[in-house]
């Protein structure tokens, strides 16, 4: 049997034989398109290169793109598991050219693959081109000999590619494979071709025009081919499978989950182990892209696939967290293929691991509650919207969640009433997101970029430096000259300004020529270029002058010691908390560092103690800190920390410092921190100075955010702090180091004495003086004393209501503290009767005379309050009034 893997293996060695660069998958989250929420084809990575924005170094390329489409345009979630080609992650194999062949390369390249290379029969074979592409049709007669009625011309979109309502566009031409007539369907364009038996297995667009708003074309300069094979369905083809899940690598992933639930992976849960495989896959994959579940978009959208997933398990009977237990599987079936599963292994484990806890906890109530709903329907009926609504607003359950577990009781959602139900709840979730891709109009970056090639950076050795400037920008437009006070961006051909990039801020300085000079306040890169941001200060600057080029020494300095700071920081975490600790972002500036870092709880000060302690000693050991340029897997191999997402060349800059105690002498020690990193560093570790970690706190969920300071920052921070404490010493007329003490002695002795002024108030006004002598009367045979008081606060209340209820033995009480313009109100009900009598009724119905709302407790003790106490007699007697009706209702 073929193999997945070795289906995906002839393809990328087939093209590279037809002299095709072999391109990585890029990452799952987009960073050329700001429109998409997930790379969900092939061609996303190439974008820029259809349109022309961006050139490579081939014009010829193939790949095995991962994608994932689960939300937005592009949503397969639903179908996932109850389909036999449905997938929320998919392997796309693409082979593309930029400008260089067109039709009759692809069409003989893609028959001879599938023909020869994978051996399939082509009398099982027919294709569809667009209706008016005679040129593709007579390519197929003449390199595949097909026939006209194996030729089948298609007259709609579902041949013809655009890729917006202007742009590249181009017909499309599908390979089909005919299952044989033993199985129900129709050719493409027939009634029945929703049907089994024509099973598309790939599809080739031929970018050859572009369109225009007025609907008109014109044929492209450098017409193009974008290819997409689905590894899933050509791989159930080859292994003489008519599903998906049947193929060698989701049936070893399907075996993992009935093996964890001890259950058969074709019996009864069978539907349930596809969806827990399927995504898996998906999950697992955009953590190792650097997507975290939140509630807002792509995290909201991991979160979702995530909980479906654990409540299929749940549904296989797995009674504790089951999705981190499959990672090793699928990092055993496709690591090899996307290294980065193993790499960010312990997060993905870690995160599913406490997602799946967290959504345990609710997932029983919740499924409990959907039951209990459906007992009160006609059997078929729709579960209100309402209903809906509340599974998602108390239980975390999103309404496509609800509606997976109705569709196997074969129900439905009242889908418009949950949307009336949750307004503003369901505009945030399903709201537009921003996206994170690149400026999308950069043409003129682009532009630069290809007439003068990318900046040559010379900031890693030297903080000064001469340059030539090639471009002077004022917005958009280049212009020649620019005179005192306008703002700017320059280009030059290299430069010691460090680009803002990996978390470490742009450089600030000063560009000077013969004429002129100006202030660079940023440094941004921009399709490789160093953009330097600013305003001409002094003169004119021109395009084309020589340019002296200094950066703020003092700033830069400071902005090394962070960013070194950083990089202890991020191993001594790793050490003290666990190997799932991954940097999730971080910022290095002048004057402190943040980073952000994947763990699920806050630091204890324990933890913080150890951290600190640890980066210190890294510090005061003063070891040099070495950067070396190798491959991605040369530095993978020696154990090199990279920032998951992170799409790194083909060599890379890899920064050590630091040596690991007690793990040898000399040059045999082992270097504490490796990490994969662009950024400008200190010389020794000990040009750091000091650290000083200020605090730790959530930044979202799974991700906790530490703020820093380093060198001079943390010595003035340290300096303020003694200060202050010399000062509050000074106060207290004690030594500073007796200061605590004296400090939890005062805190105890305040404790006492509001305690004390809490009680007099109390007894003052259980005494007559603050209660005008009210005496408890009997409603339906039952004592109840309502009562206004002053000076006393809502805090005092529960204490009287339980002094009452001491003195009247059985009975209510309400009582209402006017504070001065504002009533806090209690209402307490002694044991005996709280069955029968509910103090909760009691506060509603005074708070609502009192101009109030709400309230509540338990049936012995409530609590409310309302904006005055000018109509507490009334309030009284309401309560009064519920107590004589309840009262009446039980005798």
């Amino acid at each position: 049997m073929t193999s997945l893997a070795d289906i995906r293996s002839t393809f990328l060695d087939f093209y590279r034989r037809q002299g095709h660069a072999v391109v990585q998958s890029s990452p799952l989250v987009p960073r050329n398109d700001p429109t998409l929420m997930f790379t969900n084809s092939g061609m996303v990575q190439f974008k820029n290169l259809f349109t022309g924005v961006e050139t490579r170094d081939y014009t010829r390329a193939a790949t095995a793109q991962k994608c994932v489409r689960a939300g937005g345009k592009h949503n397969d979630l639903d179908n996932v598991g109850y389909t036999a080609r449905h997938h929320t992650f998919f392997e796309m194999m693409g082979n593309f050219s930029f400008g260089d062949y067109f039709k009759e390369e692809a069409i003989r390249y893609s028959w001879e693959l599938l023909t020869k290379e994978f051996g399939l029969n082509p009398d099982k074979l027919l294709v569809t081109v667009f209706h008016t592409d005679d040129e593709a049709a007579n390519l197929w007669k003449k390199i595949a000999g097909l026939p006209d009625e194996r030729i089948i011309r298609i007259a709609t979109s579902d041949n013809f590619w655009m890729m917006g309502p202007t742009g590249p566009c181009g017909p499309c031409s599908e390979v089909f494979y005919d299952h044989g007539p033993s199985i129900w369907g129709g050719p493409p364009g027939s009634p029945e071709e929703d049907g089994d038996r024509f099973i598309e297995i790939w599809n080739i667009v031929f970018m050859q025009f572009e369109q225009f708003e007025d609907g008109t074309r014109r044929d492209l300069d450098a017409q193009s081919i974008d290819t997409g094979m689905g590894l899933e369905r050509i791989g159930a083809l080859l292994q003489g499978k008519h599903d998906n899940y049947d193929t060698d690598l989701m049936r070893a992933l399907i075996e993992a989950s009935a093996h964890a639930t001890s259950s058969e992976p074709d019996g009864p849960g069978k539907m349930h182990h596809r969806v827990v495989a399927d995504h898996l896959r998906s999950t697992s994959f955009l953590i190792a892209d650097g997507v975290m579940p939140s509630n807002e978009g792509r995290g909201y959208v991991l979160r979702r696939i995530m909980r479906r997933a654990m409540r299929h398990a749940h549904q296989l009977g797995a009674q504790d967290p089951l999705m981190h237990r499959l990672v090793p599987a699928l990092v055993q079936e496709m690591g090899a293929a996307y290294p980065e599963l193993g790499q960010a292994r312990a997060l993905i484990e870690e995160t599913l691991r406490a997602e799946e806890t967290r959504f345990r906890q609710t997932l029983d109530r919740g499924l409990r509650l959907l039951d209990d709903e459906l007992k009160g329907l006609p059997e078929g009926a729709a579960l209100p919207g309402q209903a809906a609504f509340k599974l998602y607003d108390t239980y975390g359950f999103p309404l496509d969640l609800t509606q997976d577990a109705l569709r196997e009781k074969n129900r439905t959602v009242d889908t418009e009433g949950f949307d009336a139900a949750m307004a503003e709840q369901k505009a945030k979730a399903r709201a537009a997101w921003a996206g994170s891709g690149e400026v999308a109009d950069a043409t003129h970056w682009y532009d630069l970029a290809d007439a003068h090639g990318a900046t040559e950076f010379l900031g890693y050795d030297t903080e000064e430096a001469e340059g030539q400037i090639l471009a002077v920008l004022t917005g958009a437009d280049q212009v020649e000259k620019a005179e005192a006070g306008t703002k700017v961006q320059v280009v030059l051909n290299q430069t010691p300004f460090y680009g803002e990039a990996g978390g470490q801020v742009g450089d600030t300085g000063t560009i000077r020529t013969e004429t002129g000079l100006v202030r660079v306040t940023d440094c941004r890169r921009i399709a490789g270029l160093f953009v330097h941001v600013g305003e001409v200060a002094e003169g004119h600057v021109d395009r084309g002058q020589g340019a002296e080029l200094k950066v703020d020494h003092d700033r830069r300095t400071g902005i090394r010691a962070n960013h070194s700071a950083t990089h202890l920081l991020n191993e001594a975490l790793r050490a003290a908390l666990g190997d799932h600790v991954v940097q999730r972002g971080s910022l290095n500036a002048h004057d402190r560092l943040r980073f952000d870092f994947s763990h699920n709880a806050a630091l204890t000060p324990a933890e913080i103690e150890r951290i600190e302690d640890e980066v210190n000693e890294m510090i005061r050991q003063n070891s040099a800190v070495e950067t070396r340029v190798m491959t991605p897997d040369e530095a993978r191999g020696m154990g090199a920390q990279a920032l998951f997402g992170e799409k790194y060349g083909e060599e890379v800059r890899v920064v050590s410092m630091g040596k690991r105690a007690g793990s040898g002498k000399g040059t045999d020690q082992a270097t504490y921190s490796i990490e994969l990193c662009g950024g400008t560093h200190v010389r020794q570790t000990g040009d750091i100075g000091a650290f000083v970690l200020l605090s730790d706190g959530a930044s979202s969920s799974g991700v906790r955010r530490i703020e820093a300071l380093t060198g001079r920052e943390a010595l003035k921070h340290l300096a303020a702090q003694g200060q202050t404490l010399t000062e509050v010493a000074q106060v207290l007329k004690t030594p500073v180091s007796e200061v605590l003490d004296r400090v939890k002695a005062l805190a105890d002795e305040r404790r006492a004495l509001a305690n004390e002024v809490a009680q007099l108030r109390r007894d003052i006004a259980m005494g007559g003086g603050g209660g005008a002598g009210a005496q408890a009367v009997e409603v339906g045979g039952v004592k109840f004393q309502g009562q206004v008081m002053q000076g006393v606060t809502g805090k005092d209340l529960p204490a009287l209501i339980d002094s009452l209820k001491g003195q009247i033995g059985s009975g209510a009480v309400l009582l209402i503290a006017d504070t001065g313009g504002k009533a806090a109100v209690a209402a307490g009900v002694t044991d005996d009767l709280k069955d029968r009598i509910s103090a909760v009724d009691l506060l509603r119905a005074a708070v609502a005379e009192l101009g109030g709302k709400g309230g509540g407790g338990r049936a012995d003790m409530a609590q409310g309050g309302a904006a005055s106490a000018d109509n507490a007699e009334a309030a009284i007697k309401a309560a009064e009034g519920v107590l004589a009706q309840a009262l009446e209702g039980v005798a």
